[in-house]
């Protein structure tokens, strides 16, 4: 058995490293001197796919984050099962930055959208394993569960793949997907 308490610190740590992470992929060719403001401008422009990367990928951890941090029914001593599960998440949550670049590098190749792709599509079905756990060690069901929210993701992840297979560099916007989040847990009733 370990503290929940325990948990909690690992898992607000590792996000706040990994969102921290994130930002290093925003980086201007090595040895860029700008001869002037268009120089500069033109080189930020084409930042374009790593920032779109960048700002999906924070935003999906930030919003993971809170839903973690909302689940107030979590077992205050979690079992052995419901540790690892927290730690197969965390393992995913670390991969994040590392597929971050990759996608907004080379976001012309529609692998490294399927790498990010089966990122998103884990650390999801990870969470969610997390939240059934829960829900087994307390004996009842947390108002909140965050599996709508997760299970968006996932379906964004995988119509990124399907459009990648089109045009790679259109396939990250399919994660805009997941503003529909609220509506879809409001259209089902469930949370």
């Amino acid at each position: 058995m370990i503290p929940k308490t325990r948990l909690d610190a690992l898992t607000d740590g590792v996000f706040a490293f990994a969102m921290t992470l994130l930002v290093l992929n925003l980086a201007l060719p090595e040895g860029f001197r700008p001869a002037n403001d268009g120089d500069l401008v033109a080189a930020l422009r084409d930042l374009n796919g790593p920032l779109i990367a960048y700002v999906v990928s924070f935003f999906v951890l930030g919003l993971r984050w809170m839903g973690q941090a909302r689940t107030k029914e979590d077992p205050e001593i979690g079992s052995a099962a419901y540790a690892w599960a927290v730690l197969f998440h965390l393992f995913f949550i670390t991969l994040l930055p590392f597929s971050t670049m990759l996608v907004g590098r080379y976001d012309d190749f529609a692998a490294a959208i399927w790498i990010y792709a089966a990122n998103m599509v884990a650390s999801s079905l990870a969470a969610i394993r997390i939240s059934i756990l829960a829900e087994r060690e307390t004996g009842h069901r947390p108002e909140h569960t965050g599996r709508i929210d997760l299970t968006v993701l996932a379906a964004s992840a995988l119509l990124s793949v399907a459009i990648s297979f089109v045009s790679p560099k259109l396939a990250m916007w399919a994660y805009l997907l997941n503003v529909a989040s609220p509506f879809v847990r409001k259209w089902t009733g469930r949370s």
